[in-house]
């Protein structure tokens, strides 16, 4: 018969056990983490991919981890956007890196994050040249859009962008 007490408090009915260490916990014990809580990573570590953690697993960790990823996000939600339409604000600035591109986001605005995210972890402060387009997709008789882009991240200082109004054809 298996061994069903808590390693954490001794509790005799712990049916959970940790994803890491593979040891048996109680729910009070246990630390969850959603499903969808790294979404935004490309690839998601295994480590990260569980949903049950004991508390020294999760604060040795997992805990860094999302405290990282939360940053990074925050981070996203600070870059600087510059459509394809903005190209002559745009001229001056060094494309380097390589493109990120998303596919099937259900929001518009949800995909424009998604790139940025992208960028911040290519350690880029903006994304130009993005350029997003939609999809129509029907399930039954309901209709929704599925949004698929590219952008190119890079870094940009305030000097190398063009001062002058006239071209301002969408300020962020």
């Amino acid at each position: 018969m298996k061994n069903n007490v808590c390693s954490s408090c001794g509790k005799a009915k712990a049916n959970l056990s940790c994803g890491l260490c593979h040891t048996v916990i109680c729910k009070s014990c246990a630390q969850f983490i959603e499903p969808d809580q790294f979404s935004f990573l490309p690839k998601v570590p295994k480590d990260l991919s569980y949903s049950v953690y004991c508390d020294s697993c999760f604060t040795n960790q997992v805990s860094s981890e999302i405290e990282s990823y939360n940053q990074k996000m925050t981070a996203a939600k600070n870059v600087a956007v510059y459509l394809k339409k903005q190209s002559k604000e745009t001229r001056l600035i060094k494309r380097t890196e390589l493109p990120v591109q998303v596919t099937d986001c259900p929001d518009h605005d949800e995909a424009i994050l998604r790139l940025a995210f992208l960028a911040i972890l290519a350690n880029c402060n903006s994304i130009v040249d993005v350029q997003l387009t939609s999809k129509k997709t029907r399930t039954g008789s309901y209709q929704s859009l599925l949004w698929s882009g590219s952008a190119l991240p890079a870094n940009i200082d305030e000097s190398q962008l063009i001062k002058d109004r006239s071209f301002w054809h969408n300020p962020n």
